[in-house]
């Protein structure tokens, strides 16, 4: 317990919003005490392995969780594929006695200091990331839109906090019960996809033209052959592709030659959250502990 506290009072571990007084003494005995009560209940409710592993693999045959559960992106002459931060959330939600999240530090010159965490409250291995956000965004024709309302650097900061939340909790779980939840996830896209697999490559080709500006051509150029020819195989890599471009982890050149100069949308339709929608959306900047 004496290393837990003094890893609480480092400095990393330091809640700037308050500057000393009595106001700071009064929140960092509070925090202090809610630390203590975390570790206690961890330690008196230990997770039983088996069961935990096997409430993971449960969630990931939610057809709705894994289709967005794997992100892949081009990396040299190979593809690199991995869990998405909502598959990495689910993990940590059935894990259990997990303490993660996003914090913001401080905010400074129109720039933020956050943190993202993840620590296993039975085992003390944490890990942790600081990172600084700038209050802007880009716009078209390379402007850059400075962010000034709250609620807009909150969403800046989650979202820019979200891939790094994922690397946190993935050094926290053990890698076989990641690559277990991976596999369960891919077994659940090949079978209980809903609907002719004709249609539902219809509808995502139709999304990645109505909000990438990637057309059915440049789509079937990069795999190859005719979207008349696509296997159940293909349209799960292109669903995979779809998830990349989501998290940010990729970028439409990236996937697919460009066949005009206009600027690629960001973001998924209709037709993409019909696919991609997820039952698994814990606010990123909150902390969450599961028991």
């Amino acid at each position: 317990m004496s290393n837990l506290t003094e890893q609480f009072n480092s400095p990393q571990m330091a809640q700037p919003q308050f500057h000393g007084g009595a106001l700071a003494h009064a929140s960092a005995s509070r925090e202090m005490e809610e630390v203590k009560g975390q570790i206690f209940m961890a330690k008196q409710f230990p997770r039983n392995v088996f069961q935990a592993e096997q409430r993971v693999l449960d969630t990931c045959k939610r057809p709705a969780l894994a289709q967005v559960a794997i992100y892949r992106y081009p990396k040299g002459d190979t593809n690199v594929t991995g869990p998405s931060i909502r598959l990495a959330e689910a993990i940590a939600q059935n894990w259990g006695n997990l303490s993660y999240g996003i914090q913001e530090l401080e905010q400074r010159h129109g720039e933020s200091v956050a943190k993202a965490f993840c620590w296993d409250l039975e085992t003390n291995v944490r890990q942790e990331k600081v990172f600084t956000v700038k209050h802007a965004i880009g716009l078209k024709g390379g402007k850059i839109k400075q962010l000034t309302d709250p609620r807009d650097i909150y969403e800046k900061v989650a979202n820019d906090g979200a891939r790094r939340l994922r690397a946190c909790i993935l050094g926290v779980i053990p890698g076989d019960i990641v690559d277990k939840a991976l596999q369960q996830c891919t077994n659940t896209l090949a079978g209980n996809s809903k609907g002719p697999l004709k249609d539902r490559v219809a509808k995502m080709l139709e999304g990645f033209k109505g909000h990438y500006r990637v057309t059915q051509e440049m789509v079937e150029e990069r795999f190859g052959y005719n979207a008349d020819s696509f296997t159940e195989h293909d349209y799960i890599d292109l669903l995979n592709i779809a998830n990349s471009l989501k998290d940010g982890m990729s970028s439409v050149e990236d996937w697919f030659k460009k066949s005009d100069t206009k600027e690629q949308k960001s973001g998924l339709g209709d037709a993409f959250k019909e696919e991609a929608k997820t039952e698994v959306k814990p606010d990123a900047a909150d902390v969450s502990v599961n028991e």
